[in-house]
């Protein structure tokens, strides 16, 4: 048989390595274990740009250099040089007409004199006069005539980009064009509203009049987009201007379209684009501060940018609710910053798309949420960190990745058994598919054949962080420090201590289980109240749960208690808190100790009534208080669930 090697055509490379998105991960997880929610952390990721990649710039870098840019179109220049480049042609040619009309003592050349004199003071209304004047002048007849070419290119430049190049010589067969081609573009409009147009209609539009669409649109789509945006642009100079030259520089256009034979073609044409396209700002003024005068072309090009930057700035911010990059137009980046900032966006957008697709994250009802796998490598993350920051002379457990599972070995083995994390006993494996399969050929192994270490038996633990959720919590910045706390305290759990069984429980008015791949995305709760009574019941369930098992009970919280759960169900709030509160919580306190459960008590604030209340606990129960800064406060709660487990 013969082989032939060659490119893969048929997708992806299925041998190209996973693209790496654990930078990406970390720097998300930085912004999560400060308390962020997944879908800020997210934000804040592709604002900063990529992790390691100079070369990327991030949202926010795109969104300056589209401030920049408004800045420098705003300060380009005044939106009236059209007006005011005819009135200084119009002065023009009725000076060069009085200068001949000046040595002729003749009554025709007094008659002249005194229409020039009648002229109205508007440009509109006296070049309209003018138009059925018989010049005496030639230098005057050739000023009036550039002034009418001006305004013909301008004013179709302003409705077709590029076209007062092509317009630059014009004659009546180009001008012929023009109008036929106007025809035919009308024509293609009313077809597809009624259903009935074709890709092959486009493409034959497009073979005939391409040349005057420099943009060279794809499609009829593309096409709308183009003369829509330039329309509305048009409106938007219009509306900017004062009203005195709003109404002279209408007039012109008018005059101008209706001399050239477009004005019903074009009026036609607006229809049908503001028809399309009516989400387009047709009407908000804007206002230019720069000193030099732009013709009607240059001003509607620099409106039309400045209405895509716009847009483009409240699409980059990506400060609305279900904000996603796929938003963002790469036409308008394209357009506004060119190729390099398309990259930069495939590479933010790549980012995105790899973080859902490998697992990271997940959208639920349009909410951005991290998955379990996710959230068990950021609880690893918070893990290292606590034990970063542990005295390194300090006994306790450190990661060891040639270390086995949980116990010393024992020296025997047993099959291995789903879930099981001990080691695999190599030997006994291959030894147990040589005896199932003979010794000679090759040998395959089967689930049967593994054998894993037997370890030490550890007690097992019941373990309850209690951890306040209560709006004080985010007043006093010790929040994220909590919620750092919390997933590292689990990831250890699950990772170092699979056996122990592990609740944590979040409580402000009231109290509730917090699941795993919850912590990330946790947030505080805005509301008043501090149930620490509602959170002890849940825990001593918890432990009931698990009577052969050690009871481990942490409790971290910044206030005390301030509600607790009637016998309906019912929250009870109330600050100073009541004697009842105070009692009902200290009686939990009391069930925990006959359950030989010591709670130990992390206070995040130096108040004089929490100290009090943890001192009473302390001497009810027997436990702990550590008075710990948030930025301790992971290193004392894991130092001392290890000194817990160490000492059973």
């Amino acid at each position: 048989m013969s082989y032939r090697y060659g490119e893969y055509r048929e997708g992806p490379d299925p041998l190209a390595p996973p693209y790496d998105v654990r930078s990406a991960l970390d720097q998300m997880g930085d912004s999560v274990l400060a308390g962020a929610n997944p879908s800020h952390a997210l934000r804040d990721l592709l604002k900063q740009g990529l992790p390691g990649a100079g070369d990327r710039r991030g949202l926010d870098d795109l969104l300056r250099e589209v401030r920049r840019r408004r800045r420098e179109l705003r300060e380009r220049g005044r939106l009236d040089g059209t007006l005011e480049r005819a009135r200084a042609l119009l002065d023009k040619a009725i000076g060069q007409e009085r200068a001949e009309l000046f040595p002729d003592p003749s009554d025709d050349a007094r008659l002249r004199e005194a229409e020039l004199d009648g002229l109205p003071s508007d440009a509109a209304s006296a070049i309209q006069e003018l138009s059925g004047y018989r010049w005496r002048s030639a230098a005057a007849r050739q000023t009036f005539e550039e002034l009418r070419d001006l305004l013909r290119r301008e004013v179709l430049d302003s409705q077709f980009r590029g076209m007062r190049e092509a317009l630059a010589n014009p004659d009546p067969a180009a001008m012929e064009r023009v109008r036929q081609m106007m025809s035919a573009l009308n024509d293609m409009l009313d077809r597809d509203a009624r259903g009935e147009h074709t890709p092959e209609d486009f493409d034959a539009f497009m073979s005939k009049y391409g040349d005057m669409f420099p943009e060279a649109p794809r499609n009829l789509e593309e096409l709308v987009d183009l003369l829509a945006r330039r329309a509305a642009a048009t409106q938007r100079l219009m509306a900017s201007l004062t009203p005195r030259q709003r109404e002279e520089l209408s007039r012109l256009v008018d005059q101008t379209l209706d001399q050239a034979g477009l004005g019903e073609q074009m009026r036609r044409l607006g229809d049908s684009l503001y028809a399309r396209r009516p989400d387009l700002a047709w009407n908000t003024p804007e206002r230019l501060s720069g000193e030099d005068p732009l013709g009607m072309g240059d001003a509607v090009s620099a409106l039309e940018e400045l209405a895509d930057l716009t847009q483009l700035e409240a699409a980059l911010r990506q400060d609305y609710p279900g904000a996603r990059l796929d938003d963002i137009d790469e036409a308008a980046i394209r357009r506004a910053l060119g190729r390099s900032a398309v990259d930069d966006l495939d590479a933010l957008k790549r980012i995105e798309r790899e973080l859902e697709r490998q697992g990271y994250l997940r959208r639920q009802r349009g909410k951005l949420e991290l998955t379990p796998k996710a959230v068990r490598r950021l609880g690893e993350t918070a893990l290292r960190r606590v034990f970063a920051s542990l005295d390194s002379g300090r006994r306790g457990d450190h990661d060891q990745v040639d270390a086995g599972s949980a116990g010393e070995l024992t020296g025997s083995t047993r099959p291995w058994r789903f879930g099981d994390e001990q080691p695999i006993d190599v030997v006994r494996t291959v030894v147990n598919g040589v005896r199932r399969g003979g010794a000679a050929g090759t040998v395959t192994l089967s689930v049967d054949d593994f054998e894993v270490a037997e370890t030490e038996r550890r007690t097992a633990a019941a373990v309850c962080l209690l951890v306040d959720l209560s709006y004080s919590m985010a007043l006093r910045g010790t929040w994220a420090a909590a919620k750092q706390t919390a997933m590292a305290l689990q990831a250890l759990v699950t990772s170092k201590f699979p056996q122990d069984s592990v609740q944590i429980i979040g409580f402000s008015n009231y109290a509730r289980v917090l699941q795993p791949d919850e912590l990330a995305g946790l947030e505080w709760d805005m509301v008043q109240g501090t149930n620490l009574h509602h959170a002890l019941l849940i825990a001593g369930r918890h432990l009931d749960r698990h009577p052969d098992f050690e009871p481990v009970v942490l409790v971290v919280t910044d206030g005390e208690p301030t509600a607790h759960l009637r016998r309906n169900g019912s929250a009870a709030f109330e600050w100073p808190p009541t004697r009842e509160t105070l009692d009902l919580t200290l009686a939990e306190v009391d069930k925990m100790t006959r359950r030989r459960a010591t709670l130990n008590v992390f206070m995040l604030a130096d108040d004089e009534r929490l100290r009090d209340f943890v001192n009473e606990v302390a001497r009810r129960n027997g436990g702990r208080v550590f008075s710990s800064n948030a930025d301790r406060l992971g290193e004392y709660v894991v130092s001392d669930f290890l000194r817990t487990r160490r000492k059973r």
